[in-house]
């Protein structure tokens, strides 16, 4: 190309001409004739110069052309017989050109000037017009499996929808995708079991008939096991270990886990129905890692309370069964170990914080006074971190500030966020939430963190706690901190005022002792009334105004059965103590002749409140855990923010459907 650019482009004829032109105009100094007659010559020189660069200029343009021209035919050539799938769409999905690869895949349809979506609904244009080029992955299309690559193009086209193009090659990724589908499906899953009430159903059983009741368990396991090809292994007397492939869990997870029916069902003299907890580690990448997500998923599961199935999937945990009332099973040498090693943690801190949940109740201020109360014994300063009260607590809060002793209890939280250290230990309890607590903004400051609580453990846990106290078969936090007192030390004594407080908490929780009251819980309380506390003036706690028992009455009296046992109802609108009012009318729902369990929804500040009670047939915990919320089986609660209260109400209706359609399955 060099070559032909210096035949054809002599600019160093200009240079020529210039010079000839010089001698001219000398000559012209000489004879003007012979000067005219060289100035004739140099005018022909000059228009043959032009004529003849500008054909050879022609000549260069012609050259190119044909090259580009050349170029052309081997792009197009290359795209013609490249051997899969490939369309050109413009900006808005129209299809504009196509390969024949592409028209067999298409069936020989008519496909020009027509959208893409037309045929493809699940094509993503969108995606493409994000970026320049790219890639996705993996699309279904006529039973088979492609993966799309494109690249973006600009045309010098009037219509703006033109001037951007996109060629889409479809490569053929059928066989990979079922190869990866079987690696997938052939994964190995661990599922580590456990019989969790194991020793109540063989205390409660005849001699005669336990080895029958033992055998049938074993049975049934191994039938359960045979059914989805996995291999089983009891290295304990109640504790078994299966394993399996993920393909088979996933039958599993559509039959609901269908095991823990079946082995609620033995009835061979056990007086106790024999519950299961499964924990199963799903898609972690080695064995060892679906080994440890089993047990993890064991380990929620039972401190749930039993008789159901975690599967651990990653970040995510689902939940199966949990539908039965757990039979308690705590040993006094736990709370005993317990209590000893908050003493310990406590007696080595500067000073302690005790923080429950956002919007205090009698129990999470009924134990928080416990706690205190041990950390004082130990000579340790002890606050109670709370920014503001609410009905349910206010005539409690309001004695304990009248009273000396108790001066400079409470604490705000920015004073608390400003104090804390690492000598501090925060004590939290009646949650095991982070988000639930007071201030999440001090559990992340806190260095050493102690957490007390009586509901079935979530999927949101505080993981960092040097030591937890989860039982969720204690009817309250007031119990569990109570027992805890007793141990802390043979010769500490609490103030009438907090045995009040700590009575009240339990009285709360289980409705005057109606639910989840086990011999413990009496237990409790008699060592309260042995402190000190008064009945009379626990009553006294849960009066109401006239204003709170008019608005209760409303709220029970609009209260409309959505499904057979199970009313719904919500606070009139601009209620005062809306949170107080809709807790005390599920309560009183269930009082009502037919009505096994109860809704309630409030409008707050905060976003729309939700109570939920039950008699126990009815899950309470398991529905509102599908908007966030958690609890007990017969006490429960959530919040729903930005919402209206006609979709809340949708919302909850929606979770009892998927309930009892669970419940059915």
């Amino acid at each position: 190309m060099k070559k032909h650019f210096k035949r054809w482009n002599l600019p160093e004829s200009r240079i020529y001409l210039a010079i000839i032109l010089f001698f001219v105009l000398i000559l012209f100094q000489f004879d003007y004739w012979i000067g005219g007659m060289a100035l004739a010559l140099f005018l022909v020189l000059v228009l043959y110069d032009w004529r003849i660069i500008g054909q050879r200029k022609e000549e260069w343009n012609s050259y190119l052309e044909n090259l580009s021209e050349d170029m052309d035919w081997a792009a197009k050539n290359a795209v013609l017989s490249i051997p899969m799938p490939l369309v050109v769409i413009g900006s808005e999905g129209i299809i504009t050109w196509y390969n024949p690869q592409f028209r067999q895949l298409m069936e020989g349809k008519k496909l020009l000037d027509r959208s893409i979506q037309e045929f493809i609904p699940q094509f993503p244009i969108s995606k493409l017009k994000d970026e320049q080029e790219g890639t996705i992955n993996e699309l279904n299309f006529n039973e088979r499996w492609y993966r799309l690559l494109w690249s973006t193009a600009r045309t010098d086209s009037i219509n703006p929808k033109d001037k951007v193009i996109y060629l889409v090659y479809w490569l053929d990724i059928t066989e990979d995708h079922h190869i990866k589908t079987l690696y997938q499906a052939k994964k190995v899953v661990f599922a580590h079991i456990v019989v969790d009430n194991y020793d109540e159903v063989i205390s409660h059983t005849e001699s005669i008939k336990r080895p029958a009741v033992l055998a049938e368990i074993e049975s049934r396991i191994a039938r359960w096991a045979k059914e989805i090809n996995a291999g089983w292994l009891k290295h304990d007397h109640e504790k078994y270990l299966v394993v399996m492939e993920e393909q088979e869990l996933e039958n599993t997870r559509q039959k609901k886990f269908q095991v823990l029916d079946n082995i609620r069902d033995i009835s061979l003299g056990n007086k106790i129905p024999v519950t299961l907890s499964i924990g199963v580690g799903q898609g972690a990448e080695t064995p060892a890692l679906a080994f440890s997500s089993a047990l993890s998923a064991l380990e929620l599961a039972l401190g749930r309370g039993g008789d159901q199935a975690v599967v651990k999937q990653g970040t995510k945990l689902f939940f199966y069964g949990g539908r039965s009332q757990g039979v308690e099973k705590r040993t006094k040498v736990k709370s005993r170990v317990i209590a000893n090693a908050l003493r310990e943690l406590i007696e080595h801190s500067a000073e302690v914080f005790i923080m429950s949940h956002e919007g205090p109740d009698l129990d999470s201020i009924g134990a928080s006074l416990g706690i205190y109360r041990c950390a004082r014994f130990a000579g340790k300063n002890a606050y109670i971190v709370l920014d503001k009260s609410n009905a349910a607590v206010d005539a409690l809060i309001k004695k304990l500030q009248e009273k000396e002793i108790y001066k400079g209890l409470f604490i705000r939280i920015d004073d608390a966020l400003n104090r804390i250290n690492k000598d501090t230990l925060l004590i939290v309890v009646d949650t095991h939430r982070p988000s639930f607590t007071e201030s999440p903004e001090l559990l992340d400051k806190a260095e050493r963190i102690v957490v007390f609580d009586h509901h079935r453990r979530s999927a949101e846990s505080i993981d960092n706690a040097i030591l937890s106290y989860l039982e969720p078969f204690a009817s309250s936090a007031s119990e569990l901190i109570t027992e805890v007192v007793q141990y802390f030390d043979d010769r500490i004594r609490i103030e009438p005022l907090e045995a009040d407080a700590l009575l009240a908490g339990i009285t709360t929780d289980t409705k005057n002792f109606i639910f989840k009251t086990g011999v413990r819980t009496y237990e409790a309380a008699s060592y309260l009334r042995r402190a000190g506390a008064d009945p009379t003036a626990v009553r006294q706690l849960f009066q109401d105004d006239m204003d709170t028992f008019a608005s209760r009455s409303e709220t029970v009296r609009k209260a409309q059965m959505i499904k057979p046992g199970i009313a719904i109802s919500q606070c009139p609108p601009n209620t005062p103590n809306a949170q107080l009012v809709a807790a005390q009318a599920a309560d009183s729902l269930l009082n009502i002749k037919g009505i096994t369990a109860s809704i309630v929804l409030c409008s707050t500040a905060e976003g729309i409140m939700i109570s939920g009670r039950s008699l126990g047939s009815i899950n309470m915990q398991v529905i509102l855990e599908k908007l966030g919320g958690g609890g007990h089986l017969t006490m429960a609660g959530t919040q729903l923010d930005d919402i209206s209260m006609e979709e809340a109400r949708q919302r909850v209706t929606d979770a009892i459907n998927e309930y009892l359609k669970e419940g059915d399955s």
